[in-house]
């Protein structure tokens, strides 16, 4: 299990940022919001707190396999890959409780993602009757990585591509475990700079980043410079411009 961990923050859907701190929002967090299992950590957890000084929590857990579609975007679907307890609970104020999960299967030549959603329960009576079909008030999106036998990172700037002041820059995961992009920056001198958030990559996914340039800035541009960060490298590369890429 990593202690490492990245702000989140949710209401009825998930937003994360890569700002480390506890997960907290409304009466209750979730710390550390990231597990890492593998062959020397088959199992980890995550402790749920109440932070309400006179509401009891309720809880329910569940486990979706993450995968990225062809654009980059984030794909869940429900999965029975991961051991976890308990699935319903009821925390006391001020209390806190273990969340455990465990890996079933052994680990493979590619990194497989998951995230274990810890969801505040509304009316937990209601939950007991209705089973997931109850209205989910908040909910954490703790994300869980099995790591492969042996770890190839890798990733590439795939294409970079500007047209009428478009800048489109594609990152690659051709690596076999995720990382996480920091930033996307684009900088020309001093005459222009523009950061572009990122988001978790996983294995053999892209994503595309776009930015539209100001033409009266585009047209004193000779050259841009891409820099993307990540949490395990840093990825360069450069174009020259002419004024006809930005009309």
């Amino acid at each position: 299990m990593s202690a490492k961990s990245h702000t989140l923050a949710l209401s009825a859907l998930l937003l994360f940022s890569l700002l480390p701190s506890l997960a907290s929002a409304g009466n209750f967090g979730v710390t550390p919001i990231r597990l890492d299992l593998g062959r020397d950590a088959r199992t980890g957890a995550v402790t749920v707190t109440n932070d309400s000084p006179d509401a009891p929590l309720n809880i329910q857990v569940r486990v979706f396999e993450w995968t990225q579609d062809a654009e980059g975007k984030d794909q869940y679907e429900e999965s029975k890959d991961l051991t976890y307890f308990p699935r319903i609970l009821t925390l006391p104020p001020k209390e806190k409780h273990l969340v455990r999960a465990g890996i079933r299967v052994p680990p493979k030549d590619r990194e497989r993602a998951y995230r274990l959603f810890i969801e505040e329960i509304p009316d937990l009576r209601k939950a007991e009757g209705k089973g997931a079909q109850v209205a989910v008030a908040v909910r954490f999106g703790v994300p869980v990585f099995v790591k492969p036998l042996t770890e190839e990172v890798r990733g590439e700037i795939e294409s970079l591509r500007v047209a009428a002041g478009k800048v489109e820059v594609s990152v690659r995961n051709s690596g076999n475990v995720h990382f996480a992009i920091d930033s996307v920056k684009l900088k020309s001198g001093e005459r222009y700079e523009q950061s572009l958030p990122g988001w978790y990559l996983l294995p053999g996914a892209a994503r595309t980043y776009a930015a539209q340039i100001p033409p009266d800035v585009c047209m004193t541009l000779g050259r841009l410079d891409i820099v993307v960060k990540t949490d395990r490298m840093e990825l360069t590369r450069s174009v020259e411009i002419d004024k006809a890429q930005c009309r």
